[in-house]
């Protein structure tokens, strides 16, 4: 299982913007092969130490069934297409690519 956690950055004020677009492109995630899970989610305040808060930051969650699968997903035409919807809203995107230790 290959696990993804994404922050993107998004620019002030486009938020609620990036969200719509993002969530329109989830069922179609969901459909490809190898994905399990695929989450867009943000911030929930808790004054939990040593949490770090960031109302401009969407975190994506991610489950692949394999390093393949999740390649495939990277190059998918709706993912090409999403990234050209999104490109103007989002300022940098990095990605955390993980296994099961």
């Amino acid at each position: 299982m290959v696990h993804v956690i994404a922050s993107i950055h998004v620019k002030e004020g486009q938020m609620a913007q990036f969200v719509e677009i993002f969530k329109s492109n989830v069922p179609k995630v969901l459909k490809e092969t190898g994905c399990t899970g695929y989450v867009l989610t943000v911030d929930l305040p808790t004054g939990l130490p040593p949490q770090d808060l960031n109302s401009n930051v969407a975190t994506v969650i991610e489950k692949w069934r394999s390093l393949e699968d999740l390649q495939a997903h990277l190059s998918a035409p709706h993912m090409l297409v999403y990234r050209e919807k999104v490109k103007d809203l989002v300022d940098t995107v990095s990605m955390k690519v993980l296994e099961e230790a």
